[in-house]
């Protein structure tokens, strides 16, 4: 089994379940497994990394001209001569389209079969863990995989039931300039961290929105975690957005930086870390404090 991976979820889930060896191709963005990581790196992004506001810019840019935001290295690709492509159809801006794969994938001999992740909420993201694995050929793993995350998301349900826990008000920025709210299975982990999530809602699409509406909607909690940032990248977008005179509302509340790459971002087992972590923000005296590496506080506690 040859498996080409295009999507960083995707290449957790396939080391996740074991089948790390089969992985040949991989995203520029992939991080781990890292005995994965002589795998050949098959795409490459075409947006610049830089202030939030210009990142925006360019992305609104390309996508209005029909452009992909990433690309795809198709002669690596065919010469890899892979059993399995593995990618997306959530979101455009965070991976290589879905269309464009399939477009590759026909011009190739033989054809490869796709696995496409699709999985909106958490219960969606648990499924495809078990489609990948089936995939290839570890259906028994998967779904002791999957089981395994379902058993430490009731553990936190149970301590939570157990200490009849209030659920604090929490908003979480998947972006920053301008504001986009996190959806998809962010509200979700939010709720399953203990908390309840006063701006988006479980499985709909992340959204923009201005700090008068995140202030109006009154959390207690903010969870700063753009997309694509590490944990000190994000603390660095919490404090600039606290400096502002739009955000001098959230000076008196909780607020907290998560590195999204690990925790929110990619939708595969490691949501499971980011419910976790949430919660230990939410819940200080029923959860241990969060690692560094997954969460600073920012603003008061």
């Amino acid at each position: 089994m040859r498996v080409i991976s295009l999507l960083p979820a995707a290449t957790d889930i396939v080391a996740a379940v074991g089948g790390s060896e089969f992985l040949v191709g991989m995203t520029h963005e992939c991080d781990k497994p890292a005995h994965a990581r002589a795998a050949e790196r098959v795409t490459a992004t075409t947006v610049c990394d830089g202030p939030p506001e210009e990142v925006d810019a360019r992305v609104r840019e390309l996508s209005h001209a029909g452009a992909p935001l990433f690309t795809l290295d198709a002669d690596r690709i065919r010469a890899l001569r892979c059993d399995l492509l593995i990618t997306q159809a959530l979101c455009d801006v965070c991976a290589v389209r879905e269309t464009d794969v399939r477009t590759l994938a026909a011009t190739m001999s033989p054809p490869p079969a796709i696995v496409t992740l699709g999985g909106t909420t958490l219960d969606g993201v648990l499924a495809d863990v078990e489609r990948v694995a089936a995939a290839i050929g570890r259906g028994s793993e998967g779904a002791s995989v999957s089981a395994a995350l379902r058993v430490r998301m009731r553990a936190v349900h149970d301590r939570l039931h157990e200490a009849a826990a209030p659920r604090p008000t929490v908003a979480v920025i998947e972006w920053c300039d301008p504001i986009y709210l996190a959806g998809h299975w962010v509200p979700e982990m939010v709720h399953r961290a203990g908390g309840r999530d006063v701006a988006a809602t479980v499985g709909q699409h992340s959204t923009v929105s201005t700090a008068g509406t995140v202030a109006s909607a009154d959390p207690a909690v903010v969870l700063i975690a753009p997309c694509g940032y590490d944990v000190a990248r994000a603390a660095d977008a919490a404090r600039t957005l606290l400096a502002r005179d739009d955000w001098r509302w959230a000076r008196d509340r909780v607020v907290w930086a998560l590195d999204a790459n690990q925790l929110t971002s990619r939708p595969g087992p490691r949501l499971i870390d980011g419910i976790e972590t949430i919660a230990s923000i939410l819940h200080p005296s029923l959860f241990p404090a969060p690692r560094e590496e997954f969460a600073r506080l920012v603003g008061r506690r």
